[in-house]
């Protein structure tokens, strides 16, 4: 059988050193996803590699992690200040998710620059069928907005951005101004004219400061150095719940318990107004305060404005809700209320605005 090799040629926005003692060889991207690659197809990974060092410098050795791996680097003396390619070939021997690491040793480091290649090994490449109705900078993908809802504290879930590209020439997609709480992994790490790949966001809820709405903004770029722009923006929003699992069996029999007259607020139509405005009434049924920890917005467009935030049992509260045109037409999705509160049977509560 014919081998069909792939090439990836590998750029970023900096060059970084690898390990706290690697710093004469370093490289643009020491990890390279490769996406679905096909079982006995080999697949060859290029790297731009860089001699920061003051002198020249020799590849004396370099180990692989398994002999499914081979690679081919310069056999002579590098001058300092030259770049040069290294190339890994991975020959799949086995289905699934591969991670691969590629060591190269100098003659003047014992510490090696580590290369990884990773991928899933499949019998056949399968594209994904759904649609790419967002465009976001130069891309196309399945939804703009992200949103991860009944987080617990130590949950670690993930959301995947399926990208399309529709431009004539190959991108390699950023994730650029990520918080410390979201990491992001591009598969593949460069996306041929015409064909797709997928973002996974994920979420290290430990990192989330407070319970409730964590809301920030993180941009799809298409190329390393691409610039931060608001066409390029996708929202990402984050609901941490209060914890309650030490709690006593008599603790949850006298907990407060929340009851609201609707979880949707219809405001019909602004019919030419500035602003409509409706309430919530929110009454405490149980044996305790009912404390509301926070409220927050999903979307801008609304203000909020409520009579006390402890309702003592058998009391109620009105909660106004206002919404403002002139910027609910910036809103991505559904202006909504988020309620975070002390009773254990209802920790979130959502209310949904409704207005044309």
């Amino acid at each position: 059988m014919h081998k069909k090799y792939f090439t990836y040629l590998l750029a970023c926005a900096a060059w970084f050193p690898l390990g706290m003692q690697a710093q004469q060889l370093v490289t643009k991207q020491p990890i390279v996803d490769c996406g679905q690659i096909l079982f006995r197809r080999p697949v060859a990974i290029e790297f731009t590699v860089k001699n920061k060092s003051d002198k020249a410098l020799t590849i004396q050795k370099v180990r692989t992690d398994c002999g499914c791996t081979s690679v081919t680097y310069p056999q002579h003396p590098i001058p300092k200040g030259d770049t040069f390619k290294v190339v890994a070939t991975y020959d799949a021997r086995q289905m699934g998710h591969f991670e691969k690491q590629v060591g190269l040793y100098t003659n003047n480091e014992e510490q090696p620059l580590r290369l990884t290649l990773r991928g899933v090994v499949v019998d056949e490449v399968v594209d994904f069928v759904g649609d790419f109705p967002c465009q976001i900078g130069d891309l196309r993908t399945d939804k703009d907005n992200l949103e991860f809802d009944d987080v617990n504290r130590g949950d670690r879930p993930f959301q995947k951005i399926h990208v399309f590209n529709p431009t004539s020439k190959a991108v390699e997609p950023q994730v650029m101004h990520l918080p410390d709480y979201l990491q992001a992994q591009v598969s593949p790490s460069k996306i041929a004219a015409g064909k797709s790949g997928v973002i996974t966001i994920s979420l290290d809820s430990r990192k989330l400061r407070d319970f409730g709405l964590a809301q920030t903004s993180i941009y799809l770029g298409s190329y390393p150095g691409d610039k931060v722009s608001s066409e390029k923006e996708l929202p990402v929003s984050a609901v941490l719940l209060p914890d309650f699992r030490h709690l006593s069996e008599t603790d949850l029999l006298n907990a407060p318990n929340m009851q609201l007259s609707s979880h949707t607020l219809d405001l019909g139509s602004f019919d030419g107004k500035k602003k409509k405005k409706g309430e919530i009434v929110i009454s405490n049924k149980g044996k305790k305060p009912l404390e509301i920890r926070s409220i927050q917005m999903f979307t801008v467009g609304l203000s909020l404005s409520l009579e006390g935030k402890t309702i003592e049992p058998g009391a109620s509260a009105k909660l106004k809700i206002t919404a403002i045109a002139s910027e609910l037409k910036k809103a991505r999705s559904q202006p909504r209320v988020l309620l975070i509160t002390n009773d254990p049977e209802n920790p979130k509560v959502v209310i949904a605005v409704r207005i044309k």
